[in-house]
């Protein structure tokens, strides 16, 4: 009994950290089945690297399945700023363009659209819960010097580490498993040309290369301009008093 309230007390201290690894079991189940489902039901037994779990929206499944064991005092804030800035943007910036969200199957539709909801809530409640743990050490003045201490950049910076490793991490698979079918890690595989919204229209400006560096120079801007925006709501939260709540 005490060994298995050591465990909740080291691994599961809040309500949020039980929610994060419950939502990257589910999350990971659902990803066992979709490829299940796209090799077999869809592709007769053939597997299609297309579907490979490795884009920007895929990587937050793996960040919750460890987020227990992340308890670094730089690594736990990285992690959740990059739920709260990567993760949220690649949840909302997926409705501008939905096309990608549709397969063969409407079940699949159903599960991608569900995916990318979760991924808003789940940068929601990780914005939440980094605004949480601040309050800890949260500070008197309000638009003061100790204000940029108390939300501080450098999870934002590691976190965009976290992004440019995984983005190295996409182009090496682009690259090694491009001889075995159509692949498309974070949509940089300089074998095909852009087709993200936008993005594409600039081709015959830019060129392939020179599109892909921007799509990735401007997917860190988005992610610094909801950094932002949770700064913004950390100095609101810290000028109307309220206090945390039980879940964050």
């Amino acid at each position: 009994m005490n060994r298995k309230k050591s465990l909740k007390s080291t691994y599961f201290p809040h309500i949020s950290d039980i929610f994060f690894f419950a939502c990257g079991i589910i999350m990971a189940c659902s990803e066992i089945w979709k490829q299940l489902t796209l090799t077999f039901v869809i592709g007769g037994g053939s597997y299609n690297w297309w579907y490979f779990p490795f884009q920007l929206c895929s990587i937050p499944m793996y960040v919750l399945l460890s987020y227990p064991w992340i308890r670094g005092r730089n690594a736990r804030p990285a992690a959740l700023s990059f739920l709260m800035c990567y993760c949220l943007l690649s949840g909302i910036a997926v409705f501008a363009d939905t096309t990608g969200l549709h397969y063969p199957l409407t079940v699949l539709t159903l599960h991608s659209y569900l995916w990318h909801i979760l991924l808003i809530i789940l940068g929601i409640a990780a914005g939440f819960t980094y605004i949480r743990t601040l309050r800890s050490n949260e500070k008197k003045a309000l638009f003061s010097r100790a204000l940029a201490a108390a939300f501080p950049l450098r999870p934002f910076i590691y976190s965009t580490f976290l992004y440019l490793a995984c983005c190295l991490t996409a182009e090496f698979f682009n690259l090694w498993l491009d001889k075995f079918g159509t692949i498309n890690m974070f949509y940089i595989n300089p074998d095909y040309q852009m087709q993200q919204v936008i993005f594409r229209d600039l081709l015959p400006y830019l060129g392939n290369t020179g599109v892909i560096l921007l799509y990735i120079a401007s997917t860190i801007f988005g992610a610094l301009i909801f950094f932002l925006i949770w700064k913004l709501v950390y100095r609101l939260i810290l000028f109307f008093g309220s206090g945390s709540s039980k879940f964050i």
